[in-house]
């Protein structure tokens, strides 16, 4: 049994994003802007609105400058390193972040770097899911902890956590009393309970995604869809619907 508060932070991309995950029930979330890339850093006016109206909520905002892996330049890491401390003093309680070099280690400076700027502000450190496509995971969470990581963001190294757990299950057990472990990908109210049990993880990262419809989407033969089908004139949104449904299964 986890003898902790179990936690949902829920992955948002706008403002709106943030007023559903409140409404649903969520205590955190992981800001970011272009989702449907994986997440790109936010601006700033987005963050200082949500912590305007949603005082309570806790923000842990991403820095990453472009899509694609995580393996940056040095132009695109001076870029990061003015947007982690640009939403730290907008406001943001962490910084969500990974740098990694071309063979798929940690990239031990870059990551110092960002971390030295997020702990002068006393504020959370977390890996997001860089962590997923490293070599050796065990030596990277080793590395990670000695660098003062706070959390870890995860699928297990799958594309989905419920695919992962068993690697899941073993980062709790090797690590968790030294860094948090946190599962995403996939996550929902129909599974969130069972991949915490079977792993003893604690707390879950969710898109709760819902759609909304933009008839502007398209016409006189042009699209500017993100999404090809029935969802094509759609865009991405997250439901306070699924987020209660999700709170209230764990």
């Amino acid at each position: 049994m986890n003898v902790k508060q179990p936690i949902v932070e829920i992955c948002c991309g706008s403002f709106y994003d943030a007023l559903q995950a409140a409404e649903g029930g969520a205590k955190r979330i992981e800001l970011n802007s272009a989702l449907m890339l994986g997440g790109l850093t936010p601006g700033t006016a987005t963050l200082k609105l949500i912590k305007k109206n949603l005082p309570d909520l806790k923000v842990i905002t991403m820095v990453r400058p472009r899509g694609a892996g995580f393996c940056y330049s040095r132009e695109e890491f001076q870029v990061m390193e003015a947007e982690c401390r640009e939403l730290l003093e907008a406001g943001a309680d962490g910084i969500a972040f990974g740098c990694l070099t071309a063979e798929k280690n940690i990239d031990a400076e870059k990551n110092s770097r960002l971390l030295s700027i997020i702990k002068e502000y006393n504020k959370e450190a977390v890996f997001h899911r860089a962590f997923d496509v490293v070599v050796n995971p065990m030596e990277t969470m080793e590395q990670l902890i000695a660098l003062g990581i706070d959390r870890v963001l995860t699928s297990g190294l799958q594309e989905k956590a419920v695919d992962g757990m068993a690697m899941i299950k073993s980062l709790q057990e090797s690590y968790g009393t030294r860094i948090e472990i946190l599962a995403g990908s996939g996550v929902n109210a129909s599974n969130a309970r069972k991949l915490m049990n079977e792993t003893g993880i604690w707390q879950v990262h969710s898109s709760c995604k819902d759609w909304q419809t933009d008839l502007t989407t398209k016409g006189n033969g042009v699209s500017y869809s993100m999404v090809l089908g029935k969802q094509e004139m759609m865009y991405d949104v997250v439901s306070a619907k699924l987020v209660k449904q999700l709170v209230d299964s764990v």
